[in-house]
């Protein structure tokens, strides 16, 4: 990577060369972030993932800012216009907006009015008035007058076209108008008037007649607007008053006040209406929509980061229930490992209304499998089949919990699914992985397609491909994270195991079914195609409990054994006894083993690592009850207090459900009784709530909640104003408010279209 490119990545992420260039060899050699972030800390300065990833999408940046140099450079080549001074200018170029307006003159285009007017041999004349001498431009236009040009107002209008597609294409201009969009700029939406009394036009009456600062436009407003032009009911754009425009071009273009000047002043006006506010609207709606998408993608992604990291039951022998009414409730048993042992359907709600017979089967089969723990589906009857479960005596602990079932139906429908179980049918499947998501949610998901779990926010409207790209990285970060026991993990699991392709991941499952399970990561080493290099990559990830090596169910990774065995040795211990007995491992001085191939970071974790080896990161698991008495919406009452689950978190506030079979909204200012600017500041998915009812509007399917502490005794606290649409909103400049908070992609455009201009 070119240093030019190395510095500018430094500079916009603020890192040093060494951190950004350690970050390009490793991830040229073929290192994944996770890998990176935990075992290479000293080349990293301790870089966390997140930060690692955004220099490497830097680095994707400029690579194709690279590639697109390439193609610029041969097109101006071959049509004979590249100077010296323009491929030095397009050479040094670091931004993809200021290399295509470098580009924009010289880009083949279709025929335009301008192109016309020069092909009828009136570009000298548009030269000529462009310089506003002391010409009459009747007089000069008259010369050009012959077979193509019948007349000086169409020599006129050609040297006008001509002059107007100059100033569209001047950077100087451009950045001017971006510069105006960037401060003034306002998106507005009406709807169509043929399409206004559609039933499926009312979900965007709220943007019938809309308009807002752009700057201030969230991205799910940009989304849902998006979503409704696209759909027929909505028209969007993006402008400026134009006479503003106009006043700024005129004051960089105009020289003179002289008839040529009045010729150059309707060409700019002309010049902006036609070509220039077309075009800057593109960019900045292109800009507003990538910025809405990377917003939503954020929310997605950790939305998806906290499920997926939601805490685990461990190994306990369960009953699933997949709850339903008509067609009976789905059960299954399965063993501590997830093991499918037993189905049956009972039927204890309408219209069957068997509940006798559905206790005394659960019952049977609780004592017939040693059943520890019953977990049962959020979905349909499922405050029903709660009730069932919890009303039932086993003459034991059977711990209750609801589980969230959101994409088990795509699951039990999938290719996957019919790999496990090619002798069930969908509803048997379902119900087995609402069971295993109870066991432990992150095996389980990894089986979904990401977009199908339920906690986006407009993800079928954002760029899919960087979608698929966030949630990936999500899924990859978490696995890793958390570790993988290599003698139990499905292959689909095994498959975001840092440095295990798909293949690889099949063929560590088929080495442990033939050989009877790996003995020790050494081992790993026998499995087809699994190299010296993806050895690297996945042996800190992967764990081997009961193990010959204790290390080898620990994050320590092996190149790091040796140390271990040199702290043992220090303290006169073997590597079992350094690990259980803490007073041996509190004769260890960090210091004395720092080298030049290990340093203090990797030592530290190695230690840290020693105190708890293998032990899972995941908070331990909880049990939940809803409210008794509270089964439908018309149950609820405004001030009433009922307990929840947050389902969904969104940029505007968080969804809970509080057992009524619609989740309620907690809009972001009533989430805490202090200011917050993300929701995740406030509540995290899965989370357990209290939550205060403050409207239930039955008609519209709508609940709205609050999490605010003295909610409903009118208590007017310190930190709210008259007005504001958050709580406690900061007061400019004064302490007390939030803390600043960093730019979102498109704030970060704008600036740097700012800079540009300034420059």
């Amino acid at each position: 990577m070119e240093l030019k490119y190395s510095q500018q990545i430094a500079g916009t992420l603020s890192l040093t060369l060494k951190q950004v260039s350690s970050i390009y060899d490793l991830h040229t050699e073929g290192s994944t972030i996770p890998f990176i972030a935990r075992y290479r800390k000293e080349a990293t300065g301790n870089l966390d993932e997140v930060v690692i990833a955004n220099v490497i999408d830097q680095i994707k940046y400029f690579n194709e800012l690279e590639k697109r140099k390439e193609t610029v450079l041969k097109t101006i080549e071959e049509a004979g216009k590249l100077t010296p001074e323009l491929k030095r200018r397009i050479e040094d170029c670091i931004n993809a907006t200021e290399l295509e307006d470098i580009y924009l003159p010289y880009k083949p285009k279709r025929k335009t009015k301008a192109s016309v007017a020069i092909e009828k041999g009136l570009e000298p004349l548009a030269t000529l008035l462009f310089q506003q001498g002391p010409h009459n431009p009747e007089e000069e236009a008259a010369k050009y007058i012959n077979e193509q040009v019948k007349d000086t107002t169409e020599a006129l209008q050609g040297a006008r076209d001509i002059m107007a597609e100059w100033i569209a294409e001047n950077e100087q201009a451009r950045n001017l108008v971006r510069k105006l969009f960037t401060e003034e700029a306002t998106v507005s939406s009406r709807v169509l008037t043929t399409k206004k009394e559609e039933a499926d036009a009312q979900k965007y009456r709220d943007y019938f007649e809309f308009k807002e600062p752009l700057a201030q436009s969230p991205s799910h407003r940009i989304l849902a607007i998006r979503r409704g032009e696209k759909e027929g009911f909505l028209i969007m754009t993006i402008n400026i008053e134009k006479e503003n425009a106009h006043a700024e071009l005129k004051r960089v273009f105009l020289k003179a006040s002289g008839a040529a000047a009045k010729q150059v002043e309707l060409a700019i006006e002309d010049s902006y209406n036609r070509l220039l506010q077309s075009s800057i609207e593109t960019e900045f709606r292109m800009a507003s929509k990538t910025r809405a998408d990377e917003e939503a993608i954020r929310v997605f992604a950790e939305n998806l980061r906290q499920l997926l990291l939601a805490s685990p039951l461990g190994q306990k022998r369960i009953m699933a229930i997949d709850p339903g009414f008509r067609t009976g409730c789905k059960v299954v048993c399965l063993d501590e490992h997830g093991t499918f042992l037993k189905y049956i359907t009972i039927f204890p709600h309408a219209p069957q209304n068997d509940w006798n017979g559905a206790v005394q089967t659960i019952k049977e089969l609780v004592a017939r499998y040693d059943i520890e723990a019953i977990g049962y589906g959020n979905g349909t009857a499922s405050k029903e089949t709660e009730q069932l479960a919890r009303g039932i005596d086993f003459g034991k602990p059977v711990s209750v919990f609801m589980v969230n079932e959101s994409g088990a139906s795509i699951y039990s429908a999938s290719e996957v699914a019919r790999e496990e179980f090619p002798d069930e049918d969908v509803t048997v499947r379902g119900a087995i992985s609402i069971g295993r998501r109870l066991l432990d949610p992150l095996s389980e998901l990894v089986k979904i397609d990401a977009k199908s779990i339920g906690v986006g926010q407009y993800q079928h409207d954002v760029n899919q491909n960087r979608l698929k790209e966030a949630l990936d990285q999500v899924v990859e970060s978490c696995v890793n994270f958390v570790g993988v026991d290599v003698n139990t993990a499905s292959k689909h699991l095994l498959t975001y195991v840092s440095g295990l392709s798909a293949t690889v991941a099949k063929n560590v499952v088929e080495y442990r079914t033939k050989n009877g399970g790996f003995k020790s990561r050494e081992e790993l080493k026998k499995v087809s195609m699994l190299g010296p290099k993806a050895f690297e990559q996945c042996a800190g990830f992967l764990r081997i409990p009961n193990g010959a090596n204790p290390l080898d169910n620990s994050a320590v990774h092996p190149e790091s054994y040796h140390v271990v065995e040199a702290m043992a040795a220090k303290a006169s211990s073997s590597v079992p006894e350094l690990i259980t007995n803490p007073e041996v491992r509190k004769q260890i001085k960090a210091r004395e083993f720092v080298s030049e191939k290990i340093g203090q970071f990797t030592i530290e974790d190695i230690l840290k690592e020693l105190e708890k080896p293998g032990r899972d990161p995941r908070s331990p698991i909880e049990e939940f009850r809803f409210a008794e008495g509270v089964s439908t919406m018309e149950d609820l009452k405004p001030g009433m207090k009922v307990p929840g689950i947050v389902t969904n978190i969104t940029n505007f506030g968080a969804f809970v459900d509080v057992g009524v079979k619609q989740d309620g909204l907690v809009h972001i200012s009533h989430l805490s009784n202090r200011y917050i600017s993300d929701p995740n500041e406030a509540v995290k998915l899965g989370q357990k709530v209290m939550a205060t009812v403050l409207e239930v509007d039955t008609a519209r399917k709508r609940i709205a909640l609050s999490l605010k502490d003295g909610q409903g005794s009118q208590e007017v606290r310190k930190s709210e104003r008259p007005g504001d649409r958050r709580t406690g909103s900061p007061k400019d400049g004064k302490s007390g408010g939030a803390k600043p908070q960093p730019l979102n992609p498109f704030q970060a455009k704008l600036m740097e279209l700012k800079k540009n201009f300034k420059d």
